[in-house]
C-alpha cells in the first residue's frame, strides 16, 4: 500500500498541467493542504519578540439540547521562555454566542471569572498585574473576536483556562447546524499582522458532541471532519468524537481508498479520479514520508507530528426524522417561590406556505474586497449554483465590489437559461478577490438597477466589514428601509459583521444565512432556495394571555420563511393554562394560529435559559442603540442586565482574581453560584432520559408537518448548475453521506 501511494502521487498528481474548470470546492479536501485563513486558538507573549506558546491540549465539550448548545472549551498552554509572561488568547465569537464561564487555574484550583463593567474590569485586571498575583480578563473585541488576557503565565510552566459559552441551536427545515468557529475572519489587518499563524495542538486533542433532542434524529453529518467517530445511542441521543488519532491513516481511507471504488459517475482511470480529487495539489515528498511513517503534518511544518491543527472550522448537522408535525416548544426556569420565571418559546410551523410561480428579478451582490481571500471560491460556488437553480422566467444580474463596483453583467438583466447561466458562471469563476471592502456602493448598484415593473430580490455575499466608502450602520438601514424590496444575506465566515447584516435583512423584511468554509454549499444553497422560492409570513405577531408575560424578545418579528424557526424569550408571572396565538399575512391573507398549555409553577431543569433571554433582550438594546446612536439609558441597562447575569458583552468584561481577592474588593460571587447551579442541572439531565418539550400536544397549533429537506421541497434545482461540480460530487459521495440510524460508523 506504501509504494502504491507514494508511486501514485508522484508519478500522476503532479504531472497535470491545468485545474479542472469550476472545481472550487475540491480546495475543502485536499490531502495535506493547508488554507491561509488565520486559526483561532494561539496565546500569544503580548511582548512580540517573543513567540506564541504552544497549545499543549485542547478539549472541546458540546451539548446540545432543549433547543440550544453550551460548548466548554478547556487549553492548556506551555511557556517554554525563561520569564513570566503575559499573554493573550484570541477566538472568534460564535453565532449567537455569548462567554458564560472563564476559569484559570490558580495554584492548581480552578476559579471562575466574575463580570463587571468593561473599564472596572480592566482597572482590577491591571492592579493585579502589577502587584505580580495572578489574573484574567476576557473582553469582547467589536463584534468579531473575543480576547482573554492571563498574567503572569509562569516561566517553563503551563496555564490553564477554560472557556464556556451558549447559543441558542439552530435548526433549519429540519435541519440542525452547529459550527465549532477555528477560522479567524481576516477582516481585521491589524490582527491579522499581529497575530501568529501555526495553530497546532502538540500533544492532545479532542471534540465531542453529546446531541439529545426531543424529537427523533435520523441522520449525523461532519461534512469536512469524516474521521468523526459518529455514535447513536438511540433516536434521540447521538454523540460526536474527534480526537488526537487524526493521523494519515484516516486520510489515506478518506482520500485514497475512497477514489479507489469509483462511482457511476466516475469515468477515468483510478490515477486520473484521484488527481481530480486533490485538484492539481502536488503532494510534497515530505507529505509522502508522513504517508509512509504514519505521522501527522502540521501546517508550517510537515515533518514535525502534531495532535490537531485547529485551522478550519468544525461544522456538525444533524437531520431530524421527516413528517414530524408543526409545534410548539417550550422551556421554563423558575425557582421554588420565585415570583417571575423564565420561558424559551420555540415555534415551528407547518409548511402550508405556497410555492411562488412567477419569475422575478435577483440582484447579487458578491464581496471581493481581500479579507475574502480564503472563502472567495466558497462563494463562487455557492452562487454557481444558485444562479443554476433559479426558474426558467427568472433573471438575474451579477456585481461585484471592493473598493469600487464592478457590474459583471452591466446592468443588464440576465434570463435565466442554461446557456446563460454556464457562461455567467464561468464569467464569475474568472474573476478573483482584490481591495478594501464598500458595501454600501455595491448595495447601491444594485437598488438602482432595479426593475419597478418586476419583484426583485438582492442577494448580498459578503464577510461584512464595511471599511471603504459609507461605513455607519444607521445609513446602512436609511438605504434599504428607502427602497421595497427583499435583501436576502450569506454571512461568509467568523469575522463578518453580522449585527450589521442582520439589521439590513430584518429592516426589508429578508433573512440571513451564515456560510463556513466547511459547510456543505449544496445543502445551503437547498435551504436559500427553499425560502425564497415559497410563500412567506410577513407582519407576524405573537400574543399570549391568560398569564402575565413580559420583557419579550424579540419584541418585533418581521418575517418567518419557510423552514425557519420563531424563538422567543421573555418572562413570566402566575403559572397554568395560557393562550398562544402567532398571526400573521400570507400573500395579504390573514392567518391565524391558536393553542392553549400551561406554564409551570416551579421548573430548575434548565437555568441556561436565564443567560440566553438575557443576551437575547441585549441584543435587543443593541439594535435600539445602533437606531438610535449611542443612548446612556440603554447602554446602562445593558452593563446592568449583563452583569446580573455574568455575560461578557460590548461593555462588560469577566475578571479572575485570586479567591482573596474577589473578597477584598467586595465582588459578589453571582457567576460563580450560577456556573454551579448550572453544572448540577446539567448533570441531572444527563443522568434522566431525553424529554420532549413539545407544549402543544393535546391542542396542536399547526394542522400540517413541518418543513424538512427530506420533504424536497428545496424549490427548483436546475441539474445543469451541477455540471462544474461533477467531480466533487464523486469524491465527496462515500464520505458526505449522513450516518444513518442504528449504525456506529467511522466514516
Amino acid at each position: 500500500m506504501k509504494a502504491f501511494i507514494k508511486n501514485l502521487f508522484t508519478n500522476t498528481a503532479n504531472k497535470i498541467a491545468k485545474p479542472l474548470a469550476g472545481l472550487v470546492m475540491a480546495a475543502i479536501v485536499l490531502l495535506g493542504a493547508t488554507t491561509s485563513v488565520m486559526a483561532a486558538g494561539l496565546m500569544t507573549p503580548v511582548d512580540s519578540s517573543k513567540p506564541a506558546l504552544s497549545i499543549k491540549s485542547h478539549h472541546v465539550n458540546v451539548t446540545i439540547e432543549d433547543g440550544y448548545a453550551v460548548t466548554e472549551v478547556d487549553q492548556t498552554f506551555s511557556n517554554p521562555h525563561q520569564q513570566d509572561l503575559e499573554a493573550t488568547y484570541s477566538f472568534p465569537v460564535p453565532e449567537k454566542g455569548v462567554v458564560s464561564e472563564f476559569t484559570i487555574w490558580i495554584d492548581g484550583k480552578p476559579v471562575i471569572g466574575e463580570v463587571l463593567e468593561k473599564q472596572k474590569a480592566q482597572q482590577l485586571y491591571e492592579e493585579e498585574k502589577a502587584a505580580g498575583r495572578d489574573a484574567g480578563l476576557t473582553a469582547k473585541v467589536k463584534h468579531y473576536r473575543f480576547e482573554v488576557k492571563v498574567s503572569p503565565v509562569r516561566a517553563q510552566q503551563d496555564a490553564r483556562i477554560r472557556l464556556v459559552y451558549m447559543q441558542a441551536a439552530d435548526i433549519d427545515n429540519s435541519m440542525g447546524r452547529y459550527v465549532y468557529p477555528l477560522e479567524e475572519g481576516e477582516t481585521d489587518d491589524q490582527a491579522n499582522a499581529f497575530w501568529s499563524y501555526d495553530p497546532v495542538v502538540k500533544e492532545d486533542f479532542s471534540f465531542n458532541v453529546n446531541l439529545r433532542s426531543g424529537y427523533p434524529v435520523n441522520g449525523v453529518r461532519l461534512p469536512q471532519h469524516a474521521q468523526a467517530v459518529v455514535t447513536q445511542s438511540n433516536p434521540q441521543e447521538w454523540s460526536v468524537s474527534l480526537g488526537s488519532n487524526n493521523t494519515v491513516d484516516t486520510l489515506k481511507q478518506t482520500h485514497v481508498e475512497e477514489v479507489a471504488t469509483p462511482t457511476q459517475e466516475s469515468t477515468g482511470t483510478l490515477a486520473e479520479d484521484l488527481i481530480k480529487a486533490i485538484k492539481n495539489k502536488p503532494i510534497s515528498n515530505n507529505e509522502i514520508a508522513a504517508l509512509e511513517s504514519g505521522e501527522t503534518t502540521s501546517a508550517n511544518n510537515p515533518t514535525s507530528t502534531a495532535a490537531a491543527t485547529l485551522d478550519k472550522d468544525i461544522v456538525m448537522y444533524w437531520r431530524l426524522a421527516p413528517n414530524l408535525p408543526g409545534s410548539i416548544d417550550l422551556v421554563t426556569h423558575r425557582e421554588q417561590g420565585a415570583k417571575r420565571g423564565t420561558f424559551m418559546m420555540t415555534l415551528t410551523p407547518g409548511d402550508d406556505l405556497a410555492k411562488i410561480e412567477e419569475g422575478r428579478d435577483w440582484a447579487f451582490v458578491l464581496d471581493m474586497s481581500g479579507s475574502m481571500s480564503g472563502k472567495y471560491q466558497t462563494m463562487v460556488d455557492g452562487v454557481q449554483r444558485a444562479i443554476g437553480g433559479l426558474n426558467a422566467q427568472d433573471r438575474f444580474q451579477i456585481i461585484l465590489f471592493d473598493n469600487a463596483v464592478e457590474d459583471l453583467t452591466q446592468s443588464t438583466w440576465i434570463n435565466a437559461t442554461p446557456e446563460n447561466v454556464i457562461h455567467w458562471s464561468n464569467a464569475l469563476a474568472a474573476t478573483g478577490p482584490r481591495g478594501g471592502t464598500n458595501i454600501y456602493a455595491g448595495l447601491s448598484k444594485a437598488l438602482n438597477n432595479l426593475d419597478a415593473d418586476r419583484t426583485g430580490a438582492i442577494v448580498l455575499v459578503t464577510d461584512g466589514e464595511a471599511n471603504v466608502g459609507v461605513t455607519e450602520k444607521k445609513e446602512f438601514l436609511k438605504l434599504m428601509a428607502g427602497h421595497d424590496v427583499r435583501l436576502f444575506t450569506a454571512v461568509m465566515g467568523n469575522g463578518a459583521n453580522r449585527p450589521l447584516l442582520n439589521a439590513m435583512t430584518e429592516v426589508s423584511n429578508g433573512f440571513a444565512v451564515s456560510v463556513s468554509n466547511s459547510d456543505d454549499i449544496s445543502g445551503k444553497i437547498r435551504e436559500f432556495t427553499s425560502k425564497v422560492t415559497h410563500q412567506a409570513m410577513h407582519d407576524v405577531e405573537l400574543d399570549i394571555s391568560g398569564i402575565k408575560t413580559a420583557d419579550m424578545t424579540p419584541e418585533k418579528i418581521t418575517s418567518l420563511y419557510r423552514g425557519q424557526q420563531l424563538v422567543v424569550f421573555g418572562h413570566y408571572w402566575g403559572s397554568g393554562d395560557a393562550n398562544v396565538e402567532l398571526k400573521a399575512k400570507v400573500s395579504g391573507e390573514n392567518k391565524s394560529y391558536k393553542t392553549r398549555f400551561a406554564f409551570p409553577e416551579n421548573e430548575t431543569s434548565n437555568p441556561e435559559i436565564e443567560r440566553l433571554w438575557a443576551y437575547a433582550k441585549i441584543q435587543g438594546l443593541k439594535k435600539q442603540i445602533d437606531y438610535l446612536g449611542s443612548d446612556a439609558d440603554f447602554k446602562s441597562a445593558v452593563i446592568d442586565i449583563a452583569v446580573e447575569n455574568s455575560l461578557v458583552t460590548d461593555y462588560t468584561s469577566m475578571i479572575v482574581m485570586r479567591d482573596e481577592q474577589f473578597e477584598a474588593h467586595g465582588i459578589e460571587r453571582k457567576n460563580k453560584a450560577r456556573v454551579a447551579k448550572e453544572q448540577k442541572a446539567k448533570t441531572q439531565r444527563a443522568q434522566a432520559p431525553v424529554q420532549s418539550r413539545r407544549a402543544d400536544t393535546s391542542q396542536p397549533a399547526f394542522t400540517s408537518n413541518r418543513s424538512s429537506h427530506g420533504g424536497g421541497g428545496g424549490g427548483a434545482f436546475n441539474p445543469l448548475m451541477l455540471l462544474p461540480f461533477v467531480v466533487f460530487a464523486v469524491y465527496r459521495r462515500k464520505k458526505g453521506g449522513f450516518i444513518e440510524e442504528n449504525k456506529r460508523v467511522k466514516n
